[in-house]
């Protein structure tokens, strides 16, 4: 026998038990101090961007497609099935050049619009204030209307807010009527620009304060049980300046809420295919996507310095995955494909949300149709699921239930000496009393024993749902809508109060306990 062989496999019996041991766990530690984590964590973004509205949500009320009132009824019922919680409309960049009046009246005499942000295509503003709010009460989620500061006055964002809120006599409301609204659709949410610092106007923080305060003055809260939600244009990544001077010089009645914005980017010079991505890259749009948990936890440090009781929210209304765009698409449009590394950053992102539910109320994944990582792809009357849609889907079982903490240790996920965490989870107990867990594996290659601790709850009985499949790269497409679908998920067993739960490399797992 050689020598050397023989060492080499008696070192490979000595490690094997020691891989074999090498697990996460997970504690459950149920409070009644612990807060809900607010639904509208699962809100959406759709802006008038390549095929998101245009070709996508909306294909007008003579398509061949079935169509409500112009939009499509397939992508209606599902994102009713993904019990969507908010909308938030037009932009983004577009935001900033929208004028809203040209989206009313008749449609004849709408003027077009050039679309200088996203493919200098013309758009013909048939899609207009009352599409999205007619689309956003057929859903049952909540409308988020950003208001152009860029290039729009006071005023008009104040008629905007009059057209759609006030139900009393006036010169907005008496317009709406006329073009056959009687009641207000009564819009809550409401952003004060978008991404100030960039394509909102190259603001300086101090500047864009004393407009936001301008311009929050003018909104009137007539017609509102409780007031208008206010959104200042927040941070870019981890641009904590920005968020210590607007809660630093903005009076908190005048604020509600302060954005954030973080896209899991590798290098905005060059942000790799969506498909055909090497383990680097997947590794490091993996970095950039656990980079969300410090950011929300430093902007929030800064939020509780100068607002202790947590009046003032934390509102992530830009979030996702962005790569190079699909060849042979329009490059301004952002059309990618959707694979199970998104799948990656949709359970990350919203286990980090769940588990920041004290300030976090709010968050917009960009976006919901055929843009960037989308819920949902159109091509003609075909229509496909992504993975990112199935994540959420069995993740909404979270919204407003209240947040279990819990205590994690995880093994890495290593790749050329760099490491991350393999495990992360969340938890919650609904209003039934059944409690969910979501567990994600984000190991390209290692499956991870998960022991989830779960004594303290008196649970009898778990079910599971699961998201894996063979290659990181897999994604449906519209030959295969289906290769990619939630599964019935076995390889977990309940035993004196601990659940041990084998995930598969690069997987999403959703528990439910009785």
């Amino acid at each position: 026998m050689n020598s050397s062989l023989s060492f080499k496999a008696i070192l490979l019996l000595l490690l094997t038990p020691a891989i074999a041991m090498a697990q996460a766990t997970v504690s459950l530690n149920p409070t009644d101090e612990a807060p809900v984590i607010d639904k509208n964590i699962y809100g959406h973004f759709a802006e008038h961007l390549g095929r998101c509205i245009y070709d996508g949500l909306y294909v007008g009320e003579k398509s061949n497609i079935p169509n409500t009132e112009g939009v499509r009824n397939d992508i209606i019922t599902a994102l009713k099935e993904l019990k969507i919680p908010n909308l938030r409309w037009p932009g983004g960049c577009f935001a900033d050049t929208y004028h809203w009046k040209d989206g009313v009246g008749p449609q004849s005499e709408r003027p077009t619009i050039v679309n200088t942000w996203w493919g200098n295509v013309t758009e013909d503003n048939s899609f207009g204030t009352h599409n999205f709010l007619n689309l956003c009460e057929e859903l049952g989620a909540e409308p988020y209307l950003a208001g152009n500061v860029g290039s729009g006055e006071v005023q008009e964002l104040a008629d905007w807010v009059q057209y759609v809120n006030f139900d009393g006599i006036s010169p907005m409301s008496d317009w709406r009527k006329e073009n056959g609204r009687e009641k207000p659709w009564g819009v809550k949410y409401w952003g004060v620009g978008n991404e100030a610092w960039g394509c909102g106007g190259n603001m300086r923080v101090e500047y864009y304060a004393d407009i936001y305060r301008k311009y929050a003055t003018f909104m009137s809260d007539a017609g509102m049980e409780g007031g208008l939600y206010k959104i200042a244009s927040g941070a870019s990544n981890d641009d904590y300046h920005w968020t210590e001077v607007l809660m630093r010089d903005i009076p908190h009645n005048l604020l509600q809420g302060v954005a954030l914005h973080h896209y899991s980017v590798i290098n905005w010079n060059a942000k790799g295919p969506s498909v055909g991505f090497s383990e680097e890259q997947y590794f490091k749009t993996m970095e950039q996507a656990w980079l969300m948990e410090e950011l929300v936890t430093k902007h929030v440090e800064i939020m509780d310095k100068y607002d202790p009781k947590g009046k003032v929210d934390l509102i992530v209304d830009e979030w996702g995955g962005w790569y190079d765009v699909m060849e042979d698409t329009n490059p301004g449009f952002l059309f990618q494909q959707n694979t199970m590394r998104d799948a990656m950053i949709a359970g990350m992102t919203l286990n980090i949300f769940h588990n920041h539910a004290r300030r976090v109320k709010m968050a917009n994944l960009a976006q919901v149709v055929n843009v960037l990582q989308a819920v949902i792809l159109t091509e003609g009357e075909k229509m496909i699921l992504t993975p990112t849609y199935h994540v959420m889907k069995m993740y909404n079982v979270h919204q407003d239930a209240q947040l279990i903490p819990i205590e994690l240790n995880t093994p890495d996920y290593e790749f050329n000496g760099e490491k991350l965490p393999a495990v992360n989870a969340s938890a919650s107990k609904d209003a039934e009393g059944k409690v969910h867990i979501s567990l994600v594996n984000i190991d390209s290659k290692k499956s991870n024993t998960v022991s989830v601790d779960v004594s303290a709850l008196n649970l009898k009985d778990f079910t599971a749902t699961g998201l894996t499949s063979k290659t990181l790269e897999d994604h449906n497409t519209f030959e295969s809508p289906e290769k990619i679908q939630p599964e019935q998920f076995k390889k977990f067993k309940l035993k004196n109060g601990t659940l041990e739960v084998e995930l598969p490399p690069f997987s999403v797992v959703v528990l439910e306990g009785k």
